[in-house]
């Protein structure tokens, strides 16, 4: 018998009372089955199998979380901003669905102190919190359907993070910003990245990024997106009196 089945032998059974009543004052109600939330916060780390022999943690869940929250978002949109077309409601969406907010979600929500890990926090990775949030959401739809889960999102992203006016003006992609200011203004553009790891036991880039042949920009991160994104951003402010938001038709 696998982990969680030795846990859970009955659907509403609460064989940790700490989780479940830390569990309950997040989501709001009595789950109909703990299992599925039990594996929303199983790390990977942890090893653990189900009756198949497949690892058990929130991978899956996280997957299905995500399937859902992209849906509600998409209905959410599609309802209050009627005059949008296909490209502005993709954008909108990915603004919202953004890993900045589903980080904090998952910060504000104390979702980590429920994660049963067998490696310390600073071996998680960035956005652990946001994907926690996620697996939390797909949890709740098989526990409770669709309208649960919907009402867990409005509640906890949509009524305190949405504002498509704010939104529409808020930057997510600088890269992309300054790569269609120069292509529009004609100019030659590189970002240079290389595998940096200097003195740090973790992998690190670094980017040079180049107009015109001259670096307007450096900058060092754990990923090459964020390496490229950071020293475009970077760029961006330095160039501020040139590139403006307006005139890129964005």
């Amino acid at each position: 018998m696998n982990f969680i089945n030795k846990l859970f032998r009955k659907s509403r059974s609460k064989p940790n009372g700490i989780f479940c009543e830390n569990l309950e004052k997040i989501i709001e109600f009595e789950p109909q089955s703990y299992a599925h939330y039990y594996r929303a916060f199983m790390h990977s780390s942890m090893q653990e199998k189900d009756e198949n022999g497949s690892d058990l943690n929130y991978e899956r869940l996280e997957f299905l979380g995500d399937s859902v929250l992209n849906t509600v978002i998409s209905s959410y949109l599609f309802k209050h901003a009627p005059q949008g077309n296909e490209g502005y409601l993709t954008v909108m969406r990915s603004k919202i669905v953004s890993r900045k907010h589903l980080n904090l979600i998952g910060e504000e929500l104390g979702l980590l102190k429920l994660l049963m890990r067998n490696i310390p926090d600073h071996q998680l990775g960035k956005n652990i919190t946001g994907n926690i949030f996620e697996a939390l959401i797909g949890a709740i739809y098989l526990d409770q359907g669709y309208l649960f889960s919907e009402r867990f999102i409005q509640k906890c992203l949509i009524d305190k993070y949405v504002d498509l006016n704010e939104l529409e003006k808020r930057v997510t992609s600088y890269k992309s910003l300054v790569i269609k200011w120069c292509q529009k203004n004609k100019h030659e553009f590189e970002f240079c990245t290389k595998v940096d790891n200097g003195c740090d036991e973790q992998q690190h880039f670094s980017v040079c990024f180049y107009i015109d042949d001259e670096v307007v920009s450096k900058a060092r991160e754990t990923s090459k997106k964020r390496a490229e994104e950071k020293a475009a951003k970077r760029a961006y402010y330095a160039l501020q009196n040139e590139i403006k938001t307006k005139a890129l038709n964005i």
